[in-house]
């Protein structure tokens, strides 16, 4: 008959195995929303121009933007103090990021504008702009305006990509992008359009 070993052994073997995968995780600094609302708010209203009028916070339901998100267990909590975690800030001041929202505010204030007031363009629930109804730009500006509209999604895909770059993470550039998602649609004027999470358009 084989001698058992003791139960000590196999709960000391197992609590090596968590501390040694816990040394390989890589420890996540948690995404500070507070602060990327503030950086998306200052960069979204410098884009639009300060001769909008927003309408009020209420009017629009954060919730219709995106489907509610997924709580997950972070297993880095277990090795990082809830201090250190969301020790983190959100930056927009660097040459890159500056030269895109210039490049934006721009092209928003001198062509695109007209045509969010048309209902031509839309705000799209990935923090993009949506050629919505085309019917409402002249034939002959229809070229023109999906260009624009191109160029500019590019600089949005391009600027959310930078910010989490310049912030040492950009595995933030998804939370970065619905964060703008948000805030393009709370900083727009009464009466222009976006899109809800189920791809619907609502008009604010």
């Amino acid at each position: 008959m084989g001698l058992k070993k003791p139960s000590y052994l196999s709960s000391s073997l197992m609590l090596a195995g968590v501390l040694a995968l816990g040394a390989c995780v890589t420890i996540n600094v948690y995404f500070p929303a507070a602060e990327a609302q503030q950086a998306a708010e200052e960069f979204v209203e410098k884009v639009l121009g300060d001769d909008l009028t927003p309408a009020p916070v209420e009017a629009v339901n954060p919730q219709s933007l995106q489907a509610p998100a997924r709580r997950s267990f972070d297993f880095a909590s277990l090795f990082i103090s809830s201090a250190q975690a969301q020790s983190a800030d959100i930056t927009i001041r660097t040459p890159a990021i500056q030269a895109i929202q210039d490049r934006m505010a721009a092209r928003f204030q001198s062509t695109l504008q007209a045509h969010f007031s048309s209902g031509a363009l839309g705000f799209g629930k990935d923090g993009r702009v949506v050629l919505r109804d085309a019917t409402k730009v002249g034939l002959k500006d229809r070229v023109a305006v999906t260009q624009l509209v191109a160029e500019e999604n590019r600089d949005r895909d391009a600027v959310y990509r930078e910010i989490a770059v310049a912030n040492g993470h950009a595995e933030w550039e998804a939370q970065i992008r619905e964060t703008f998602a948000r805030q393009w649609v709370t900083s727009a004027r009464a009466g222009w359009w976006y899109q809800a999470a189920d791809g619907s358009w609502k008009q604010k």
